[in-house]
């Protein structure tokens, strides 16, 4: 790739979708496109931006910037978050809301197994749902990693990476070399494609957000919009869940932290929402 090459995809990836790329990091530029531009039938990386520049089309423009999303995931990943969601987040928002639906947003869900962890701990808490009904979603900018998500079919190392043996026994059936989840499980989660660093007004409102290793892959200031977009989604007893290390102190003041949970943020009433 020519200098040239990599500022381009430096920006498409950042006015398509706000992600921040290293121009320096070359390695893992080529290793995320390197598929792409097979899968497009060209010999290089060189050769798949040469199309583009060549012809422009949209469809491959979005290919090359969901190919350079971090899609890295799997089940229960780094487990406290999910503990929490369980033992504290359900159980509030139960007595809170009463017979009204907990709504559960996972933003950028990449190929659907934290989505899918949320349903599993949501059919594991039957005492809470005889209360309330919990609702979960699942978005992400990759149509192909949504497509994977909607058939949860996972192969033996995605669910030996973070899966009980007894959640893979209850949920899940095997199929051929493959696992797939139930459909009582699968059905628990609704699939959408969605860019964060788009307009955000229309999402919806959620009582939980896990929302996490994605801010961090963000550029600066399209952190604070996809940020304070979130909080608008969120009403005032909401909770927000980042990824470990990440926060949004420092770049916006739309959150506050929960004391003594890492990663765990409520809506700062201070903060005043655009209308």
């Amino acid at each position: 790739m020519t200098p040239d090459d990599i500022q381009l995809i430096v920006a498409l990836c950042k006015t398509r979708a706000g992600l921040s790329i290293d121009p320096a990091k070359t390695y893992m530029i080529e290793s995320r496109l390197g598929p792409l531009a097979r899968r497009e039938g060209y010999e290089s990386v060189s050769g798949l931006i040469a199309g583009l520049r060549a012809r422009r089309e949209e469809p491959l423009i979005w290919a090359l910037v969901e190919a350079m999303t971090l899609n890295e995931t799997c089940f229960f990943r780094d487990r406290t978050p999910f503990n929490l969601f369980r033992d504290e987040i359900l159980p509030t928002l139960s007595r809170m809301r009463g017979p009204e639906p907990i709504r559960v947003w996972s933003a950028g869900c990449a190929t659907g197994q934290e989505a899918y962890s949320l349903a599993m701990i949501a059919e594991a808490g039957k005492d809470i749902e005889a209360h309330a009904r919990v609702e979960i979603y699942g978005s992400d900018i990759s149509e192909r990693c949504l497509e994977k998500a909607q058939s949860g079919l996972y192969n033996q190392f995605e669910v030996q990476r973070g899966l009980p043996i007894r959640m893979l026994i209850d949920h899940f059936e095997k199929v051929e070399d493959s696992w797939r989840l139930s459909p009582r499980i699968r059905q628990r989660v609704r699939w959408r494609r969605l860019n964060l660093a788009a307009d955000l007004t229309n999402v919806g409102r959620f009582d939980v957000i896990f929302c996490r290793n994605v801010i961090s892959e963000l550029d600066d200031a399209i952190r604070a919009r996809v940020l304070e977009g979130l909080a608008a989604a969120l009403p005032a007893d909401g909770f927000l869940v980042l990824g470990e290390g990440e926060s949004p102190l420092g770049t916006t003041d739309a959150y506050r932290p929960i004391s003594g949970r890492d990663g765990l943020f409520a809506r700062n009433p201070a903060f005043r929402i655009a209308a």
